[in-house]
């Protein structure tokens, strides 16, 4: 078998060498063609890179579209690193509007609040809802102001619109107010411009009854309610909202507080009043013509 195969490796290598002669002779003329500065040359030269090099177009594509991917995969690590940047961007600027909307939201509340007209006389003390403690028997809220402010039960509370309710149990820091809207509160009212008075009841709605007026034909929907005084429960004439009439016919009050959003509240102190001893001392009778005066008697009694 070896002495076969000898043979034709004996055939194969001069020609293997004949071929790479040529090849080498055929770079080198290559070379110098390309080398050589002639006008001659030079055309020849263009002739055969216009000849050669369009039809090998499609041996480059192959790179050109390697290369094309590379820019591409290079342009999408950048898009997509922007596209991170800009979600962490967007993260926090909802973070932000969030925020801003809170505080905008507390700064209506305390305009709101601030906008109230009230006696010069009569101070108040501002607190914050903490909680709402409210249930389908109780409606009433928790706020941070307490004993150590100085308030009392019984209270009246308002926001930025109108009469929340009173103030009915505390601690040292936090008191509890019972809504317009429970149904255990009942708060003397008076309507206007008919002046009937009415006693408003709270019944788990968000529309309390008006009760024990003395002639509902006279009252309008619409009508301004407010705080009567009577029974020295709240101070006259705070807002509490309008006369309405509800589906059965029966007159309630639409409150003009926003029970949805109670986030500041304002506690009102109550003005201690005089306590009369002599009721008949308050009105006097006319003396008659001629008559001493209480003085001039009081003078002859001593003489």
């Amino acid at each position: 078998m070896a002495r076969n195969g000898a043979p034709e490796e004996s055939y194969t290598r001069p020609v293997r060498h004949i071929l790479i002669g040529l090849l080498a002779l055929a770079l080198f003329g290559i070379f110098l063609l390309w080398r050589v500065d002639s006008p001659r040359v030079e055309r020849f030269r263009a002739a055969v890179v216009d000849a050669v090099v369009p039809r090998f177009d499609w041996i480059m594509a192959p790179a050109t579209g390697l290369g094309r991917i590379v820019e591409n995969l290079e342009s999408y690590t950048r898009i997509y690193e922007q596209n991170r940047e800009l979600r962490r961007e967007l993260q926090q600027m909802k973070a932000w509007r969030e925020a801003a909307l809170q505080l905008e939201r507390k700064n209506a509340r305390l305009l709101e609040l601030n906008s109230v007209r009230l006696d010069p006389q009569m101070t108040h003390v501002t607190g914050v809802v903490m909680a709402d403690s409210g249930s389908p028997f109780r409606r009433s809220v928790l706020i941070n102001v307490g004993r150590r402010d100085g308030l009392q039960d019984g209270w009246a509370v308002m926001d930025g619109l109108g009469v929340v309710g009173r103030i009915a149990g505390m601690g040292d820091g936090t008191a509890r107010v019972l809504l317009l809207t429970d149904p255990s509160s009942r708060v003397p009212v008076l309507v206007q411009p008919s002046g009937q008075r009415a006693v408003l009841s709270g019944d788990n709605s968000a529309y309390p009854r008006l009760e024990f007026v003395d002639t509902p034909e006279n009252l309008r929907a619409g009508d301004r309610i407010v705080t009567s005084g009577d029974g020295k429960l709240f101070p006259g004439g705070l807002l509490v909202g309008q006369v309405a009439v509800g589906r059965d016919g029966s007159l309630r009050a639409a409150l003009s507080a926003d029970f949805g959003r109670l986030e500041f509240l304002r506690v009102l102190r109550a003005q201690p009043t005089e306590p009369i001893a002599d009721s008949g001392a308050l009105v006097g009778t006319v003396a008659p013509a001629g008559a001493p005066t209480p003085a001039e008697a009081e003078a002859a009694a001593r003489d």
